[in-house]
């Protein structure tokens, strides 16, 4: 399709560390301890992968987007938690 740019994507390897993934002529290990959303999916949820636009991966069964850029950098886009902030009322 004309305008249209996609890169090839597959998932070569997954392991009980991460998996890796081939993106165009670029490859990436995308470890569970910088994307923990993977740690607990199926190779099925890993391995269905789709590109909305050329920086963005989607993981639809797993309801996951990254940035090719927080793949390819991860260090740049460190995971940030707030604790649960509850409010307690008292009367």
């Amino acid at each position: 399709m004309p305008g249209a740019s996609a890169l090839e994507i597959e998932v070569s390897l997954v392991s009980n560390k991460g998996f890796w993934l081939l993106l165009g002529n670029e490859e990436f290990f995308v470890a569970y301890t910088e994307f923990p959303w993977f740690k607990q999916a199926t190779v099925e949820q890993i391995t269905t992968i789709e590109q909305p636009s050329l920086n963005h991966l989607y993981w639809p069964m797993l309801d996951v987007d990254l940035a090719v850029e927080s793949i390819r950098n991860p260090a740049l886009f460190p995971l940030i938690s707030k604790p649960n902030e509850r409010k307690i009322i008292t009367n």
